[in-house]
């Protein structure tokens, strides 16, 4: 769970003080009344059937019973995961986990969540997601009621669809970065300059956020997705690579699973703790992956308040009055103690604002308002044909992502998809806004049908891993002297990019085992920023004997990171070295930031005492040192940053990388002449997220670790030859 952060330690210091001091609330923990779900709920008419690998096929009638029975199977395996998700949209973390968590439950009532989801749960979403939405509630509600000694805390129940609907809400912005700007608003001194007329935009060079560790990540590590016409396999087959890189533990982790309804619904894929519907993957007829994109989406507006009465703001030259609200943030002291903080909350003609000692802030963000991210995703899992997708992607709620899309009928696609606001030229809207005029205040955002996209290149592939749209494939791409610099729209290559184009740019045809092996490529790119670094270091002049043997071991690199490499330990140590002392580091083209020369000379140094300081040697296999560890098992692993065998590392004690983010669950699809599809997927650690008892908590892992996969059953008779346990929801405890 959160840690505690400036913006929590200044949010809530002398205001939890005053509030203990003032008042001591016991706050009891009654069971929830779910009485009317003690008994399985004979509503809803859905069987749970788990293959041999503890994936959960989820057969029911209606769609409604198919989501009952999603919830309950994800449930038994990460119930504390979706609960710890459904709590954090309440905006009653801190409730349960103290005051660490109380900067989420700020951001709730900030941003005004719930009013959001309240205004638009009946009008924007139709009847059939609503009816998805509750059934899936329904069915958390009935795990609760059979295991209540699993219930994290009783005031949640019992859930509706309203519930499941604002968890999108909820965190959709934390993925393009609002908790961010949020915290950068609460750090002890401003952290932009004001933007000034006639100045044009200017994004800071892009690199690969991250936390100064080698994960090299925030909440996303990087993903990966490509996918070939039928032109260019070698059997006239269309392929599609799912390949989402995500955190491998906690709310955004992938987990597996099939839905299958016979209203039609049957989709194959990956969603997070707590979705209703698969996020990403294929059915029958087309399939698409997401990775993130990183257009700019939020804006903040330096208000000028009134010296005379701080309840106004100016606008337009006139005096405005903010909108005032006060609500309480629960915060759990010790056991049931839990003391309420009452904070100010208000809003401008902007959105939500912050006050601070250095200035008055408004923050506006693309997306606001939106409810229905859940519906167009459910619309996405029924499409049919790439008219129907493509229908539902235009309508949706999602305010961002990269899209790779596939289908039996030999169509790819890509989107660059994102709500790009219509700012004002001739300011840098990558600095704050001076929030005096509404001519400031963006209102529309970018048309669909102009959005960067690419259908059916000459090429035959398209690719995104965290890159350019304007380098999707190499014939086709959009033109990017069409997008205002003002959308701050990507232009660079990461690694991964750079890798695909090298793999996929020609013209020769590949078979699925060579689109299979592309996936789990472990090379750094010529083109990347990594052969500088390694030159920079081949031309220093060292004395130190162990220096030599490491400047040595480097003038033999490959740039590959496979398992029994003896160089890439030493390399990939430098670049987290370097990425530690000088920001966050991307392994690619660095849009002309470049690295003192000094920068990695010391990291390179660095990397050779750890290795020589915990092996005493610096030449050991990569395996070695780069790690998939779960429960007992203490796995080596290929891939590495930035790599298309993506595995993000955290330094342990002993100078191993314990694997924390990077490939998760992988799917490689393909569509035959005939229609028919086929797939192979893997999970890093397997299906029984939390559940260590379990056989399936691990299974995987040594595949993931072999760079193997395992075959996606999609019909039934194929799941029923592989099949573990059968049981409606409720009878695996007897009921």
């Amino acid at each position: 769970m959160p840690k505690s952060s400036p913006f929590h330690q200044i949010l809530f210091g002398a205001a939890l003080v005053l509030a203990v001091a003032a008042a001591f609330i016991f706050i009891p923990r009654p069971a929830p009344d779910l009485s009317a779900y003690a008994r399985v709920n004979g509503e809803y008419n859905v069987r749970i059937l788990r293959d041999t690998w503890g994936v959960p096929h989820i057969f029911g009638r209606t769609d409604a019973d198919t989501a009952f029975g999603l919830a309950y199977a994800h449930a038994e395996d990460d119930f504390l995961t979706i609960q710890q998700v459904l709590v954090a949209t309440r905006g009653r973390l801190a409730t349960v986990y103290g005051a660490d968590a109380a900067p989420n439950d700020y951001m709730v009532q900030l941003l005004r969540i719930w009013d959001v989801v309240e205004t638009g749960y009946a009008r924007d979403l139709n009847s059939d997601t609503r009816a998805v939405l509750e059934a899936y509630a329904e069915g958390l509600n009935t795990y609760a009621a059979l295991h209540p000694n699993e219930i994290l805390w009783p005031g949640l129940y019992p859930l509706s669809g309203i519930d499941i609907a604002a968890t999108s809400v909820h965190r959709s912005p934390l993925f393009f970065g609002l908790d961010d700007v949020l915290g950068d608003l609460f750090a002890e001194d401003r952290q932009s300059e004001v933007a000034s007329p006639g100045g044009e935009t200017a994004r800071w060079p892009e690199q690969i956020e991250g936390d100064h560790e080698l994960a090299w990540n925030k909440s996303i590590a990087g993903s990966n997705t490509f996918a070939l016409g039928p032109e260019r396999t070698t059997d006239g087959s269309t392929m599609l690579a799912v390949n989402s890189h995500q955190p491998w533990e906690g709310p955004v982790a992938w987990y597996e699973a099939h839905v299958h309804s016979e209203a039609g619904w049957d989709m194959t894929g990956a969603l997070f703790p707590g979705s209703p519907v698969i996020i990403h993957g294929h059915n029958r007829a087309l399939g698409w992956s997401f990775t993130v994109n990183d257009p700019d989406l939020v804006d903040v507006y330096v208000l000028e308040t009134n010296p005379e009465n701080e309840g106004q703001y100016l606008l337009d030259g006139e005096w405005r009055k903010f909108e005032v609200r006060s609500a309480p943030l629960h915060i759990k002291i010790i056991g049931n103690l839990v003391v309420p903080v009452r904070q100010e909350f208000l809003w401008s003609a902007f959105g939500p604002v912050v006050r601070r000692p250095h200035g008055t802030y408004a923050v506006r963000y693309a997306g606001f308002g939106r409810v229905d991210i859940w519906q167009q995703l459910y619309s996405l899992n029924k499409a049919s044909n790439f008219d129907e997708w493509l229908s539902a992607m235009r309508s949706g709620g999602l305010p961002m992502f990269n899209v790779a899309y596939a289908d039996r009928a030999g169509n790819i696609y890509y989107l660059y998809n994102s709500f790009l606001p219509i700012r004002r030229e001739g300011w840098d809207w990558s600095l704050y806004i001076p929030g005096t005029s509404s001519d400031l205040l963006w209102t529309d955002t970018l048309p669909f049908e102009q959005l960067p996209q690419v259908l059916n290149p000459e090429s035959g592939f398209i690719q995104n891993a965290n890159s350019s749209p304007f380098q999707t494939s190499t014939a086709g791409n959009p033109d990017p002297s069409l997008y205002s610099k003002t959308f701050g729209i990507e232009t660079v290559m990461t690694n991964r990019s750079l890798r695909l184009h090298e793999l996929l740019g020609g013209h020769n045809k590949l078979s699925f085992e060579e689109f299979i092996a592309v996936k789990w490529d472990m090379a750094y790119s010529r083109q990347s920023d990594v052969p500088h670094h390694i030159g920079v270091i081949l031309r220093a002049n060292f004395t130190d004997p162990l220096e030599i043997e490491g400047q040595f071991l480097l003038s033999r690199w490959d740039l590959r990171v496979d398992p029994q490499n003896p160089a890439a330990a030493l390399a990939v140590l430098t670049l987290a070295n370097i990425n530690e002392a000088y920001g966050p580091f991307r392994p690619s083209t660095m849009v002309g930031v470049e690295v003192p020369d000094e920068i990695v000379i010391n990291a390179f140094r660095n990397a050779v005492l750890q290795l020589a300081a915990n092996f005493g040697r610096i030449d050991l296999p990569w395996a070695a040192v780069n790690r998939l560890e779960r429960g007992s098992l203490n796995l080596g692993l290929g891939g590495g940053p930035d790599i298309l065998h993506a595995v993000y590392g955290r330094r342990n004690d002993d100078g191993t990388l314990r694997g924390i983010a990077g490939d998760g669950v992988v799917y490689l699809v393909r569509w035959l002449p005939d229609g028919t599809v086929e797939s192979y997927s893997i999970h890093q650690y397997g299906s029984a997220t939390l559940d260590s008892a379990s056989p399936h908590y691990a299974d995987q892992a040594p595949l993931f670790a072999s760079r193997m996969l395992k075959p996606v059953w999609f019909d039934e008779p194929d799941i029923l030859a592989n099949l573990e346990a059968a049981y409606a929801p409720g009878e695996e405890l007897g009921r």
